[in-house]
């Protein structure tokens, strides 16, 4: 099994920024690709950010381009998003997936159901 594990939610005001970072453990896998979701209550769960894995690059939802940046800690082996300037809007539970299968193209995926495995989420609050 797979475990992914969010950290570095919390409350901050709007303009400010938080880091998160997702890290992996469990059995040896293939990681093709990560991404970012966030579910904000009363919505549908949403796109933020995905990267490839292997060359890097990235892709962002419109909300967040210019303000978020995806990359990959390979010290860690983790993915972190860097959220900056962040608005009230950005309130939500974020949650990093990875997907173990291999894709074609070179930009990850922004539909959920691409993803294989799911941490439990970290909190971001943006209070006005």
């Amino acid at each position: 099994q797979v475990q992914l594990v969010e950290s570095g939610g919390g409350l901050v005001q709007a303009g400010g920024s938080l880091r998160l970072s997702c890290a992996a453990s469990g059995r040896t896998f293939s990681r093709y690709a990560m991404g970012w979701f966030l579910h904000a209550p009363g919505k549908e769960r949403e796109f933020v950010a995905s990267i490839n894995w292997n060359i890097g690059s990235t892709y962002y939802a419109d909300s967040v381009k210019g303000r978020f940046t995806i990359g990959r800690d390979n010290a860690k082996s983790a993915v972190y998003l860097q959220m900056n300037s962040l608005k009230p809007e950005d309130t939500a539970v974020y949650y990093c997936a990875v997907r173990t299968r291999p894709f074609a193209g070179a930009v990850a995926s922004d539909t959920a159901r691409e993803y294989d495995y799911w941490g439990r989420g970290t909190q971001v609050t943006v209070s006005s």
